[in-house]
């Protein structure tokens, strides 16, 4: 067991090792990115030992490890390339037992900076809430059984999903790790919002209850103990203990079973094809026949299918939603920010090609005049505004409804309909104009010497979109401050809507020969990737 224990420990660090010998630029992001972890774990350290003689330290404690179990549990779902022995899988042809590997990959899982940003933050937990001999050392087998529930707890959860990990699901999982990120940095911000205005006291009532859930009960331990309640900090102990054993005795379950059973995930797959074909089918009745129907399905199913295409757009549709109505609930919104939901989604217009890849050749082969590339634009636009405006109408109501503002929903429609239009038309052209690479492996968006194209196409074009839309935005202004000027604001929702619909028509219509004359410079631009 020691040999098997200390060569697993081994793997691990040479899988560090050899992976940051690939390129200087993986060496830098990783060293920058320990330097900024660690730093970011020494401040809230430093935060944690300040809030040692707080009222409500207890509970502040006690939600930040509950939600950095939750942060353990499932980053494997949104990073399962970040650790390769993560995936069990790859042992199945050594001859191992499935409890000295999970003693093995447990102690294996120690190494590394989450683990140590992990120890920090429970360090300064327990050191924010124990006072007394008898708290200190619970807090020492606090701190060591949290670690363990944490790291078995990411194992378990990683071998229950490896065959999802490992499919297409997998990968779009890993590619809408963003997207968590940035709605669970709304919702942090709302909540220190709350916190701030109303106090830490609202913390209790939950911070009792997650005190019983590991790994939270460890550091709930350390705070019974530091009251005198020694039979609640044995008891939480023992819950975090039995949490430990339970996931470790789940985790060689899962174990057995993959070292032990055939992989039947393609057993089934032909099974889908006939739904495929019927939703395929349903898809086809709904939109227009010709090359508009044809392109627009194309560009619906990448939006389903293709893992980046379908992060670009949840993504959108998540920002989108969540900037107007977070600020609404918060009480500094506007219902011009209901505009975002229609900026965000337009921005799917551009690089249009870029999402074809190599395989925009077949698109190439069948446009032979300007007509051809108009009509392919055209179809790319309409299948965007069959998801971007019943969207964008749907935020611009619900942050509408959230204020009490009704009086202005005809001009915030407006606004939104006419920035889409903007946006749209902008797009088109820059899709002609300056495409870029989308590689379909790894966490990029843009290929390698090309960034920036990137940023000239999507910048530029926001830029030009919100010069587009000045005169929309000027007649706005112009009837919100002339007197008796509020009475004509429902005409906005009209003229933005013609507005946008006559920039996009333009758009398309200057974007269609810049197409048809740069076909081969698309092709060889996006198939970089």
């Amino acid at each position: 067991m020691t040999g098997l224990t200390s060569t697993v420990v081994r793997l691990k660090l040479s899988l560090l090792r050899n992976g940051l010998r690939q390129s200087g630029g993986r060496r830098a992001a990783y060293v920058a990115s320990a330097v900024a972890t660690l730093l970011f774990a020494a401040l809230q350290l430093v935060g944690l030992i300040a809030l040692r003689e707080h009222e409500h330290a207890a509970s502040l404690v006690v939600l930040l490890v509950a939600v950095l179990g939750l942060g353990w549990a499932v980053m494997p779902l949104f990073f399962p390339g970040g650790d390769e022995t993560l995936d069990p899988t790859r042992l199945v042809m050594l001859p191992l037992r499935p409890r000295p590997l999970v003693r093995a990959l447990l102690l294996a899982s120690l190494v590394g900076i989450g683990p140590l940003f992990t120890v920090l933050m429970l360090v300064g937990s327990v050191i924010a809430v124990g006072h007394g001999a008898f708290a200190y050392g619970v807090a020492v087998v606090g701190v060591v059984l949290a670690l363990l529930v944490c790291v078995a707890l990411a194992r378990a959860v990683a071998a229950a999903n490896i065959r999802l990990l490992t499919s297409r699901k997998g990968r779009d999982l890993a590619v809408l790790s963003g997207l968590v990120i940035a709605i669970g940095a709304q919702v942090v911000n709302f909540g220190a919002q709350r916190l701030g205005s109303a106090g830490l006291g609202q913390l209790d009532p939950a911070a009792e209850v997650l005190a019983w859930v590991p790994p939270a009960s460890a550091v709930g331990a350390v705070d019974a103990a530091s009251e005198g309640a020694y039979g609640v900090a044995v008891a939480r102990l023992v819950v975090s203990a039995g949490a430990l054993a339970l996931l470790v005795a789940l985790w060689a379950r899962t174990l057995t079973r993959l070292m032990t059973a055939p992989d039947g995930s393609t057993l089934q797959a032909a099974e889908p094809t006939v739904r495929d074909r019927r939703s395929s089918a349903g898809l086809r009745r709904l939109l227009p026949g010709g090359r508009t129907g044809t392109v627009m399905e194309r560009s619906l199913r990448y939006v389903w299918r293709d893992p980046k295409t379908k992060a670009a757009w949840v993504t959108s549709l998540a920002i989108g939603l969540i900037v107007p109505v977070f600020n609404a609930l918060q009480g500094t919104g506007s219902i011009y920010f209901a505009c975002f939901a229609a900026g965000m989604l337009g921005i799917q217009m551009y690089n249009q090609f870029g999402q074809d890849t190599s395989a925009f050749w077949m698109v190439a082969m069948t446009i032979s005049s300007r007509r051809d590339a108009y009509v392919e634009l055209r179809a790319r636009a309409l299948a965007l505004l069959a998801i971007t405006l019943p969207y964008a109408t749907l935020v611009t109501v619900l942050t509408t409804a959230l204020l009490g503002d009704w009086a202005k929903l005809p001009e915030a429609l407006g606004l939104s309909f006419a920035l889409l239009g903007a946006m749209l038309a902008t797009g088109a052209w820059t899709s002609a104009r300056f495409p870029y690479s989308i590689p379909q492996e790894g966490y990029k968006n843009v290929a390698p010497g090309q960034v920036g194209l990137a940023w000239i196409a999507i910048f530029g074009g926001m830029v030009a979109a919100a010069l587009l839309c000045a005169p929309v935005i000027a007649l706005t202004i112009w009837l919100n401050v002339s007197a008796g000027g509020e009475s004509w604001t429902w005409l906005l929702l009209p003229s933005g809507t013609a507005y946008g619909a006559a920039i996009t028509w333009l758009g398309l219509r200057l974007a269609a020969p810049r197409t048809a004359e740069r076909l081969p410079e698309i092709l060889t631009a996006v198939s970089k990737g």
